[in-house]
């Protein structure tokens, strides 16, 4: 399935020379005291060493790759800007003592657009965790009326990816601490959603995490936790083309899935966690 979303995103983040506010030179240095954190920037942390380190770099060689900003539309000072994109560049840029930074600079911008431009960016980078893009995701659904196969075409990713995503968000808070903290990763979050209360995901995740246990492995203990018998164990050593294609199969669809070769065919089995993972599973099949 194509991610057309991301390519317009990335698009929008670059102003044409039709319009009014591009400047013809494609950059200008802005003072940095001008310009305003994206109210709706949906990172929360960064890391104080990378921030450092990213100083020490622009002392030596200045800002390479420039921020991009947008005028502001509000009711602040005359001249200010909101940021669209670079956050970290701009902090550390702070941290090196820099007046100035080099920005490209576009017209005013909605919110629901700062909010998706931002995402994307980060989304590229890598540079969300699992709470924050849910989180992100969660806005432009609740604030702006947007389904998840929209955010899904407007981020370039699955709706299956959105959907699983913004149900961390109900987690209850220790889990996600563990989460933040990186002591247990997504995986491991999405097997505890299926327990059926607060009680039993925190004394599982107390176990998770007390017996490292990988993502396969707890899924493995919470449906035990369930009632359903562990899966048995193949005879056979699975081939380097059935790992391939299980694996294929779990990033199309967003869940665990298990293929089981017998001596004449033989059993694909799919995991679901919810009945939101089911619709969204059955749609990605049905192709609805």
């Amino acid at each position: 399935m194509p991610k057309r979303g991301l390519g317009r995103g990335l698009d929008a983040l670059i102003p044409t020379h039709d319009s009014d506010d591009a400047d013809r030179s494609g950059v200008k240095e802005l003072l940095i005291s001008h310009i305003l954190r994206n109210p709706r920037q949906p990172r929360t942390f960064m890391d104080p060493q990378e921030l450092n380190d990213l100083a020490a770099s622009i002392r030596e060689h200045g800002v390479i790759q420039p921020i991009v900003v947008s005028k502001n539309n509000g009711n602040k000072s005359a001249g200010q800007y909101l940021l669209i994109a670079g956050e970290r560049r701009l902090e550390a840029s702070k941290i090196a003592g820099l007046a100035t930074i080099p920005a490209i600079v576009r017209g005013p911008t909605s919110d629901q657009q700062l909010l998706e431009l931002a995402l994307i960016e980060n989304i590229q980078r890598s540079d969300l965790s699992p709470l924050e893009a849910a989180q992100a995701y969660k806005h432009l659904a609740d604030d702006f009326n947007l389904s998840h196969d929209d955010i899904a075409r407007r981020v370039g990713k699955q709706r299956v990816t959105v959907t699983n995503t913004i149900r961390l968000l109900k987690l209850p808070p220790k889990v996600k601490e563990a989460l933040a903290q990186g002591l247990i990763v997504e995986g491991h979050a999405r097997a505890l959603l299926s327990l059926p209360n607060v009680q039993a995901q925190l004394g599982a995740l107390n176990h998770l995490i007390g017996n490292q246990l990988n993502v396969r492995q707890a899924e493995e203990y919470v449906r035990k936790l369930m009632g359903h018998r562990p899966a048995k164990p193949s005879k056979a050593r699975k081939s380097a083309e059935v790992d391939a294609l299980e694996t294929r199969w779990r990033e199309s669809l967003g869940t665990h899935v298990n293929i089981n070769r017998g001596r004449k065919g033989g059993t694909i089995v799919i995991r679901y966690y919810s009945d939101e993972d089911l619709n969204s599973i059955s749609e990605r099949l049905l192709d609805e």
